[in-house]
């Protein structure tokens, strides 16, 4: 039954063919959040596996030149139709955000909901093109596949700023116990095995003994039972533990982005933000007292905070002078002359610390802007056709210089992390040569209400998330609308808030594990397992083709 299935996907031609790559890449979509269903990558890499088998044209000898670049230029189109079915059911809530200033951006929607997807998925048509020069048959293939994909998900996240989002190793990394091993290989290691393991039942479909067929399939199986095993024993030990002294009250103030969101109403907002902050809980009957940091988050306010000192005055006022305050806020600084004799405005979007005199201690510029929302790349070439970025700035947000620790009072350094931020593994802190301490927590700050009660904030929450098992660091969320979350350095969920939520998180600060394998080496750790598949890749079709020859001798 499975044979013939494979081999009906594999001989598929024309729409056939594409229609199944496109179905296939979409169900795994349901690997991610918020569904997590993690057997639902089976079906897109089996297929794939399948698809790519039958990628050398009909009626074209199999080792000619010309059977070489039509089966190559095949395998890539077959890998746009299966990624573009991906993408565009893993990333569909990106049409939200064009939604919430219809006027100006509607029209714009194909452009998020399938404009974006269709250039994405030109990273998986690379990764099925370069599978199939390398393609080979047997269990070989699982591994070339592997690899494959792996650069191919390298090359998306680095690209034009880069774009990470939903990396097939997801898959694994929003279940708590198969994510631990990210603290040793990072998400990009995850991906080889989650492509590795889920490709494995395609083999049920070759032809040969038992063995050959079932095999992979049983290693699998015992390699995920391997994972689950590690991820347990590394969550059975006893709490994180937290730091003294430290009382946490991150906020998040389910506050949306509509017409209030002004100028004209900043200080009912920011009211709300200092009411929000004062309110009594069961567990905070004092509301403020006692609390040593609040957090706010990204983009909280629709002014300057550094240029509006009444601003500055009210918030210190209702800090005593043993709490701080984290927030997200836009901040400006002068630009380049303006040809009229002035000089423009530069404007960054950063983290700011303010203290009980309304002072403001440090700031953090985000370094990875997201583009057509903070910033547009070719930006006269697209105003010049309609198109702008979503962020109302004049001439979108500047890039931050580099990634740097933030020092807070009363909390150990701080890594900051604005949004977007946080789906770059590897990136999150500063490099250890740059002579830094490692930090005591990631912070992150995100407004999510874009993309209101899509599946978007969770995908963005599990890639946080995931940031902290890679570092070995307790995260710290404030989100706008959801989700907002205290988690530990193993990516326990100690405290969240839902989406949609309007309240308060009181709780302490979970401690910092010793560097984890991946804090230490970064993404050298994926690279050497990417070349350890690419070593058994080419044993085993090295011993598949010994194999061959010796039962058709010439």
């Amino acid at each position: 039954m499975i044979q013939r299935i494979a081999q009906r996907v594999a001989r598929s031609t024309g729409w056939s063919r594409r229609f199944i790559a496109l179905l296939a890449g979409a169900s795994g979509a349901l690997a991610m959040a918020p569904v997590d269903l993690v057997p639902a990558l089976i079906i897109p890499m089996v297929v794939a596996v399948w698809l790519l088998d039958g990628s050398v044209p009909p009626g074209v000898a199999a080792t000619s030149r010309v059977s070489l670049t039509r089966s190559v230029l095949k395998a890539a189109e077959t890998g746009w139709w299966w990624g573009f079915g991906y993408f565009v059911a893993g990333l569909w809530w990106l049409g939200s955000a064009f939604l919430v200033e219809p006027d100006k951006f509607a029209w714009l929607l194909p452009l998020g909901v399938l404009g974006l997807p269709a250039y994405l998925a030109l990273y998986t048509a690379v990764g099925f093109a370069l599978a199939r020069m390398f393609w080979s048959t047997g269990p070989a293939r699982l591994f070339t596949l592997a690899c494959c994909l792996l650069v191919a998900e390298w090359l998306r996240g680095t690209l034009l700023t880069g774009f990470p989002w939903n990396e097939f190793g997801m898959a694994l990394g929003d279940n708590l116990v198969l994510a631990q091993v990210a603290s040793l290989i990072g998400v990009h290691g995850l991906t080889l095995l989650a492509v590795v393991t889920s490709a494995a039942p395609a083999t049920l479909g070759d032809a040969g003994p038992g063995t050959r067929r079932f095999g992979p399939s049983a290693l699998a199986l015992l390699f995920v039972a391997a994972i689950a095993i590690y991820g347990a024993l590394r969550l059975a030990g006893p709490g994180d533990g937290s730091v003294a002294g430290v009382h946490l009250r991150v906020v998040q103030p389910n506050a949306a982005i509509d017409s209030d969101f002004s100028y004209a109403h900043k200080d009912a907002i920011l009211q709300h933000y200092l009411t929000l902050s004062q309110r009594i809980t069961p567990g905070q009957p004092d509301g403020l007292a006692g609390v040593t940091h609040v957090i706010w988050p990204e983009s909280p306010f629709p002014f300057l905070l550094s240029r509006d000192p009444a601003a500055l005055v009210t918030i210190g006022d209702v800090l005593s002078e043993k709490t701080v305050l984290i927030t997200g806020a836009a901040r400006a600084e002068p630009g380049p002359p303006d040809g009229a004799g002035g000089k423009t405005a530069l404007y960054f979007n950063a983290i700011q610390v303010v203290d009980g005199t309304g002072t403001i201690l440090d700031s953090y510029d985000k370094v990875h802007l997201v583009p057509f929302g903070e910033f547009l790349p070719l930006q006269s070439i697209l105003n010049a056709v309609g198109i702008q970025h979503f962020v109302s700035i004049p001439g979108g947000f500047q890039a931050g210089t580099d990634r740097r620790l933030l020092t807070v009072p009363g909390l150990p350094p701080v890594a900051p992390i604005i949004c977007y931020e946080a789906i770059f593994s590897g990136d999150v802190v500063p490099p250890a040569a740059a002579g830094v301490s490692r930090p005591g927590l990631l912070l992150n700050v995100t407004n999510d209400s874009w993309f209101g009660f899509t599946a978007g904030p969770y995908q963005h929450f599990a890639q946080a998330r995931l940031r902290a098992i890679e570092e070995g660091l307790p995260l710290i969320r404030s989100a706008s609308t959801g989700i907002s979350a205290i988690v530990d350095a193993h990516g326990r969920i100690l405290a969240s808030l839902p989406l949609g939520a309007e309240d308060v998180i009181d709780g302490a600060l979970p401690t910092a594990l010793s560097s984890t394998l991946f804090a230490r080496v970064g993404n050298v750790a994926p690279l050497i397992l990417l070349l350890g598949f690419a070593v058994s890749a080419a044993l085993l079709r090295w011993l598949t083709q010994r194999k061959t020859a010796r039962h058709c001798p010439l």
